[in-house]
């Protein structure tokens, strides 16, 4: 059987456009199933899931939709209603790949549902707003989107070549054929920044000789939201998150925060986890003209023209901690916190600028303070970045995972 391409849009306002695309994907060989979302009028084609079927499964009343007083309920109800069908269609196997095409409107709605989908699912967005920056539409999942040039409304020399594109991306992306591995290595996780590299690096090297295929991601707010999707996505076996940093960032309003939730994702999954409080001696700002002026007398470090760090203080990694307990005591699976009595980064060793045991100190009491009872605490008089420590995360995640390592 073809593989089915679920086309979403707005069939009242841009029939014409996704017949188009429609054809063109159908010619290649494929499957299409359309799904409208359109509610100020009637679709100019027969959609396979109509507009008053996704807004039940948003939970809103199609009447009360059309009658064009409520765009705001219109656009969460159309958002949240095809979330829930483009989801389901996948777990049918009813969907291979997906595409859409739109103004912002259209745009937000039609990425609300494609981030329900796991990554590697092809995903295709055509969009007026593909030119800038489209993070708040992708969030961490593999949207490709594609600049529309002109705007979404009707067929002419420039968007014709766009849409044939499109449909173009689409059907290769879901006819082309992924290489079987040999072997399928377990995955782990694992969180970098460049002041802990040496640390991941060597801790890597030890989980790749074990078998284990280590995914490394930075740091950067963005890099932790992806590895915690991924997580969340039942793709990861063992989580080795050295580099929480970005619970900094979110205690004192970094640009590199990611949520509240940071260091949840496997405790929430069930999977094995190290948890070390890599880098929470610093948050990351802009230049630093963009620096808080509530933070003038801090301690800094210009990283580079562009990324101003700044020493974390005591009542800051006290914070951290209790949020790093948090994390741990949420975990059914196998937990470990593992603490680097001689600085969390480069910078945070005995000699160097952020060097701070005080401020170390607080952070480790919290954890320790916080902690449920029988939740491993392990403390090594050694900076993180010491082949010491590093070995040491790598083999507690590998006797936690069931493996004994090779001397």
């Amino acid at each position: 059987m073809a593989p089915t391409v679920v086309i979403a849009g707005s069939l009242d306002t841009k029939g014409a456009e996704f017949a188009f695309i429609k054809e063109l994907i159908e010619k290649e060989g494929l499957k299409t199933l359309v799904v409208d979302f359109g509610v100020m009028g009637a679709p100019a084609f027969k959609p396979d899931i109509p507009s008053g079927e996704v807004a039940a499964a948003g939970g809103a009343d199609p009447a009360l939709l059309a009658s064009g007083e409520h765009k705001d309920l219109a656009m969460k109800s159309m958002a949240a209603g095809l979330a829930v069908i483009v989801r389901r269609l996948h777990d049918e196997g009813r969907l291979q790949g997906i595409i859409g095409m739109g103004g912002s409107g259209g745009t937000s709605i039609a990425t609300a549902a494609m981030r329900t989908l796991p990554v590697g699912v092809p995903k295709v967005m055509v969009s007026t707003m593909g030119g800038g920056d489209v993070s708040v539409y992708t969030g961490t999942k593999d949207i490709t989107f594609i600049p529309s040039i002109v705007d979404v409304a009707g067929i002419n020399r420039i968007s014709r070549r766009i849409y044939s594109n499109a449909a173009g991306a689409i059907a290769g992306m879901v006819k082309s054929e992924i290489p079987e591995e040999i072997s399928e290595k377990p995955l782990v996780t694992a969180s970098m920044f460049g002041n802990t590299t040496v640390c991941v690096d060597h801790a890597r090297g030890i989980l790749e000789k074990e078998g284990y295929e280590v995914l490394v991601f930075h740091a950067t707010g963005t890099g932790g939201k992806t590895m915690e999707g991924l997580i969340a996505d039942g793709y990861v076996t063992g989580s080795l998150d050295i580099t929480t940093t970005e619970l900094a960032d979110h205690v004192c309003g970094g640009v590199f925060s990611a949520g509240a939730d940071r260091c949840m994702a496997a405790s929430k999954a069930g999977i094995p986890a190290v948890l070390v409080p890599g880098c929470v001696d610093m948050a990351n700002f802009g230049g630093m003209s963009t620096v808080p002026a509530k933070y003038s007398g801090r301690l800094f470090y210009e990283w580079n023209p562009d990324v101003t760090l700044m020493r974390t203080n005591v009542e800051e990694n006290i914070k951290i901690g209790e949020m790093i307990a948090a994390a741990a005591n949420a975990s059914a699976a196998p937990v470990a916190v593992i603490l680097p009595l001689k600085g969390v980064s480069m910078l945070d060793s005995p000699g160097n600028r952020f060097w701070d045991p005080a401020a170390d100190l607080a952070c480790y009491d919290a954890i320790k303070k916080n902690l449920k009872p029988g939740i491993s605490v392990i403390e090594m008089d050694k900076n993180i970045n010491d082949a010491e420590f590093s070995e040491k995360v790598a083999v507690t995640l590998l006797q936690m995972l069931g493996k004994t390592p090779k001397p």
